[in-house]
């Protein structure tokens, strides 16, 4: 009887942790969009075609997480009760606060532009100053291509703009054109390892393939500082450390 009684308590305590843990999975999954798809009417249309396609309704990422309000409901009152103006001093997407809110999920970016000029703008008030979605877009959260970056640098500081910086966006964009191609080896690089069976080389692979993968970020988050001295040294210390993996891959 006692056994009995345990296996009954353990089984409703099951079903309270499913029940909860399914709970927790509703809350998590937005129905923004849900409810923005099924009315055409609604708002934002082209926002939202956009974010459906971009990394972030991929990892479902939601409205929620940055125009807030209450993504559990299909109650239109209640899923706008806490959204924030987007012109409203404290709303989360204008220019001075949307750093802070991206830098949730991307701290290491968030932390490194910190650092740069760009950021002290923004803190100060300068609207015009870049922001997150200046070079990656306010909802596609896309890579711009080297020669994109050229063209927006040259934006400000192309000859005759507002701050005009000689050669800066050549600059900018050679040094990403160059991450393109560590990354492209890179990833051949990965390709390689997976390949390789024994146990003690494919761990020293690894390891090699970590040691060049480094830099590399590093490079990165000089890049969100704009000081592009330190991008350029990581950047060849990545293809250095990349062409010495590949030399191992080729000649085992």
């Amino acid at each position: 009887m006692i056994r009995r009684l345990v296996f009954l308590a353990a089984v409703a305590a099951t079903a309270v942790v499913a029940a909860a843990s399914a709970e927790a999975q509703i809350a998590q999954t937005s129905r923004c969009a849900d409810c923005h798809f099924a009315n055409p009417d609604a708002p934002g249309r082209r926002h939202l075609l956009d974010w459906d396609l971009s990394p972030h309704g991929r990892a479902n990422v939601g409205c929620e997480a940055c125009h807030g309000g209450d993504a559990s409901t299909f109650e239109s009152l209640l899923a706008h009760r806490d959204l924030v103006p987007f012109d409203a001093p404290d709303s989360p997407l204008t220019p001075r606060n949307l750093p802070r809110t991206c830098g949730v999920c991307h701290a290491g970016p968030f932390v490194a532009f910190q650092d740069s000029r760009h950021y002290e703008m923004l803190r100060n008030g300068d609207r015009s100053a870049p922001t997150c979605a200046t070079c990656h877009g306010d909802t596609a959260a896309g890579l711009l291509s080297a020669r994109a970056l050229e063209s927006r640098c040259s934006s400000c500081h192309g000859p005759g703009e507002t701050a005009p910086r000689d050669r800066r966006a050549q600059q900018v964009r050679e040094l990403y054109e160059e991450v393109a191609f560590a990354r492209a080896d890179l990833k051949q690089a990965q390709s390689l390892i997976r390949r390789v069976e024994a146990g003690a080389r494919r761990q020293a692979l690894e390891e090699a393939y970590q040691q060049a993968e480094v830099p590399l970020i590093q490079a990165i988050q000089a890049g969100h500082r704009f000081v592009y001295d330190d991008f350029t040294e990581r950047l060849a210390v990545a293809r250095e450390r990349t062409e010495a993996l590949l030399e191992q891959l080729a000649n085992p």
